[in-house]
């Protein structure tokens, strides 16, 4: 993806990480956009995340969140797994599916 990254927050499932904007992670500033905001809102989105992934048993070395902000200021949360975490996050996804609605 393009456009200004705050890594601001890069966490494991654990939980630890940095808590502050990373303005040398900044690909290019637009003057008016509210980067910082959109961060914000991805810290607490990865927060739950990270909650919910330690209460189903994916609290490995494997798995990295990473909040930012996209080129518009919107938040966004990045998900990183090792192949084994993924086919782990794979079994839950299919555990979940038919309480969402989705069939297998």
């Amino acid at each position: 993806m393009s456009g200004p990254e705050h890594e601001a927050l890069e966490s494991g499932v654990e939980g630890s990480g940095v808590e502050e904007l990373a303005p040398d992670a900044v690909g290019a500033w637009v003057r008016g956009v509210d980067y910082v905001a959109g961060w914000r809102q991805a810290t607490g989105a990865l927060a739950e995340l990270a909650d919910a992934l330690a209460a189903a048993g994916l609290e490995e070395p494997g798995v990295r969140l990473r909040a930012g902000a996209e080129d518009d200021g919107a938040g966004v949360v990045r998900l990183e797994l090792t192949v084994s975490a993924a086919r782990r996050m794979a079994k839950l996804a299919e555990v979940a599916a038919p309480h969402f609605g989705r069939a297998s």
